[in-house]
Order: C-alpha cells, then structure tokens, then sequence
C-alpha cells in the first residue's frame, strides 16, 4: 500500500513525521507522503523540514518517505506560482486540495489546479467532465480518498475518472494515527466507489511513479 497524502503537526494533524512514517510502517505501507497543508505563510518553514527528515527515515526505515505538500484554500489565481515555489523548495509531490463538497473551496480551485505543475488533486469533490479530461491529458491523478466527509463524492470522482481515463490514487488524508488504513481497507474503499480490485492495482502503480 502506498499512501500519498497524510499529515503532521507541521500542519493540522498531530503526530510528528517519525511517529506517523513509523506507524505507517507498521500497519503494512511500503510509501508514504508527507503532504502538509501549505500556503505562501508556511511552505517555506514545511518543505524543508520534511524533506530533511525524509533523507533521514529513508536512510534507515523499509518504508520510503516522499516530502511533499498539499497546496490548501489557495486563491485559484495563485495555485500555479505556489506550486512553482514547492517544486523549487524540494516538494517531490504537490497535491491541491480540492473542490471537497465538505468545505467552503473556491470554485475554480480543481481547474487552476490542473493548469498547474502538481501531481494529485485531492478530493476533487463534484469535478466536471472537461476537468477530468484535463487531468488525463496532464498526467495528474485524482484522488479516491478515504476520508470521512470528503469521500462522499468517491463515486462521481471514480465514474468520469473511468470514463475519460483519467489515472487516479487512493489516499487516507490522514491526520491522526486511526486514519492510517492498510491495503485491505484501501481496497474496500476503491471497491465501494464502484470501481474494481484492477482499478486499486492501477492506482498502486500510479502511485509508485513518485517512488
């Protein structure tokens, strides 16, 4: 299982990096992001630090650490410059939290998104076909997420993302230590957003592309 989105309490989840990569590590993932939620008041204090201790846990841990961000509540406009500045800081995944129907997410924000240097877009929420096909003609995953609230559009995420043949990833956007699921559970989730145990392997290997 490799789990690209997660969070510390670089920003607001609550374990330090150590703690969440070694209880990913323990519940069976052999990769895990570690994607804090950045804007331009913090990236440059978040970056740095999970990059410095991913060369670290990377050095010594049998799971890979992949440092990274999700770009968060960003004024579409400026989703392009700050995802530019996470690239140049060392993020070596760059998520952007997406149009969620659980939170006030400014429209526009999915398609600034896709125009952008990023990898996945997260929890896209009730994403429009022409997006879903800008996502596949970009190379950029859309996220099946196993998180409460913003998993309730899993279906039409999975449904046009199937449809046009846009890749996408499954993800915990976990934020404390019982968010963390192995891939057992990540495939109960695939599964009930109507997809298939086949559409769970191509989201594992859509993932490992960042390994």
């Amino acid at each position: 299982m490799i789990d690209l989105h997660t969070h510390s309490l670089f920003s607001d989840g609550v374990l330090i990096p150590s703690e969440l990569v070694r209880r990913a590590q323990t519940a069976g993932l052999r990769a895990i992001g570690l994607t804090d939620h950045g804007d331009l008041s913090n990236i440059d204090f978040i970056i740095p630090r999970i990059a410095e201790v991913a060369v670290h846990l990377n050095q010594t841990m049998d799971i890979q650490v992949i440092p990274g961000i999700e770009i968060t509540h960003v004024p579409p406009a400026h989703i392009a410059m700050v995802a530019q500045k996470a690239r140049a800081l060392g993020a070596k995944i760059i998520i952007v939290h997406g149009e969620t129907i659980v939170e006030p997410v400014a429209p526009g924000t999915n398609r600034a998104a896709l125009e952008s240097d990023i990898d996945v877009l997260a929890h896209p929420g009730l994403i429009s076909e022409e997006d879903v096909i800008l996502a596949r003609e970009k190379g950029i995953f859309l996220e099946i997420t196993a998180r409460k609230g913003h998993s309730l559009t899993n279906g039409h995420v999975a449904k046009l993302a199937r449809k046009h043949g846009a890749g996408m990833v499954i993800d915990t956007d976990t934020h404390e230590p019982g968010d963390l699921i192995n891939q057992d559970q990540a495939l109960r989730v695939v599964l009930g957003a109507g997809l298939s145990e086949n559409d769970f392997q191509a989201m594992q290997k859509n993932a490992s592309t960042f390994l």
